[in-house]
């Protein structure tokens, strides 16, 4: 019996998923009890207690400064940003990686400058964008189209490259013009791409927003986050980040029903 050709059950399977995450929470309350048990005031590593408190504390009791409810008001304003910044990058992606792909006087122009601008580090950037642009919304949203729509160009541009050749030169045979190929034969295969290009980008544009959120910002869930570390509030960050990758879940696995549901065949496409 060879590992590599055995496939676990479902319910096997089920158990794997979860073996990582309970690990991860007997480790934790663990070590939590340990330090509590020293040290009854301890930060490091609060308790179940410890979290209940401070998730009522956020998510449900006004704030006494500004009567607002922080987790959800920092989590409206984090998550405009970030689908300002990817809805922009995901437009641009479409059309210059469309056009990079198909013509190739603008290949020829703008893919060495896409490679280069994809290398730069969108964090060495964020000065002078907040010199630019200050530190309003526009800086920030613009770290996020700088950090991922290089990236998105790029992946999309290859996809436009690898369509079979032959489906061009029908569309041609046909009486096809450049605008009637984009839009009828490149554009429905590469548009499955663009929704999975836009989920494996949320990782980073999540991180460009918190680090613009933790330097200059007065709302969201990246500047809660360094504004409680001051004082050592685990109990308020653990469940901050906790929120943070939930919302980065759920995104991702309602871009892949969607991209499932409108393009069903792309499924049968990764499964062959």
């Amino acid at each position: 019996m060879r590992w590599i050709n055995t496939r676990p059950g479902r319910g096997a399977q089920l158990a794997l998923t979860l073996m990582p995450f309970v690990l991860l929470i007997v480790a934790y309350s663990a070590g939590s009890v340990v330090r509590l048990s020293q040290n009854t005031n301890d930060k490091l590593l609060p308790g179940l207690a410890g979290f209940t408190d401070a998730i009522n504390r956020m998510a449900f009791l006004p704030d006494t400064r500004t009567g607002e409810y922080l987790l959800w008001s920092d989590t409206l304003a984090s998550l405009i940003r970030l689908f300002a910044g990817l809805g922009i990058s995901t437009v641009t992606a479409l059309l210059i990686g469309m056009a990079i792909g198909m013509l190739p006087y603008l290949r020829a122009l703008l893919a060495p400058f896409v490679a280069v601008i994809s290398m730069v580090p969108p964090l060495a950037l964020l000065p002078i964008l907040f010199i630019v642009m200050g530190l309003g919304e526009t800086s920030k949203i613009a770290l996020i189209v700088i950090g991922v729509a290089p990236t998105m160009i790029r992946d999309l541009a290859l996809k436009a490259l690898e369509l079979p050749r032959e489906q061009i030169v029908k569309a041609e045979t046909l009486g096809g013009s450049s605008w009637q190929i984009a839009l009828r034969v490149v554009l429905p295969q590469i548009l499955p791409r663009l929704i999975t290009c836009v989920r494996l980008q949320l990782g980073p544009a999540w991180l460009f927003l918190i680090a613009a959120e933790a330097i200059s910002s007065d709302s969201g869930l990246g500047y809660r986050i360094f504004l409680v570390r001051r004082y050592l509030s685990m109990d308020i960050i653990f469940p901050y980040v906790v929120w943070i990758t939930l919302l980065a879940v759920v995104t991702n696995y309602a871009l892949d029903r969607i991209r499932i549901a409108v393009f069903p065949w792309s499924e049968l496409e990764k499964q062959a």
